[in-house]
């Protein structure tokens, strides 16, 4: 009996000891979520790249956060063995991780397309007013022309 006592004691210590060790590994898992760390590519599919982490762990990075553009073949951009930097955006309900490497690229600002400014080359400035002034006369031309043949037209009928 006293043996039997033991053998319990120690199953229950064991299981405090599990429990914690369980606690203090998700405890690590939150940690993680939303850093950036350097990882392995293991292997390349159609939807994505799985990539084990230093810790041991493995995610996914889905192909649509691979990059900043439209990515038809995954194998330009990433191959097994290389090494990546993703960010671990969270933890799916299969214990999995979910990776992105196009948060861990810092957006480029896009370019204005209009500025309100002189160019410095004021020959490309002048020759520019220039052909906007013509193309906005012809436009008119046509117009009047159009109108012209259309009233025509309608006073045939």
């Amino acid at each position: 009996m006293p043996e039997e006592k033991e053998n319990r004691e120690e199953k229950e210590a064991k299981g405090l000891e599990s429990a914690v060790e369980e606690s203090s590994s998700e405890e690590e898992s939150q940690d993680i979520i939303g850093k950036v760390t350097v990882g392995e590519v293991t292997n390349v599919t159609n939807f994505g790249a799985f990539v084990r982490l230093g810790n041991g762990e493995e995610g996914l990075v889905h192909i649509s956060e691979i990059a900043n553009e439209y990515v038809t073949d995954i194998h330009n951009f990433v191959s097994v063995g290389d090494k990546v930097d993703v960010k671990v955006m969270s933890r799916n309900n299969k214990n999995k991780l979910d990776l992105s490497m196009k948060q861990t690229k810092e957006k480029e600002p896009e370019p204005a397309l209009f500025l309100h400014r002189k160019s410095k080359n004021s020959n490309f400035e002048d020759k520019l007013g220039q052909f906007l002034k013509r193309s906005e006369e012809k436009q008119i031309d046509i117009r009047r022309n159009l109108k012209q043949k259309q009233g025509i037209t309608k006073k045939r009928k």
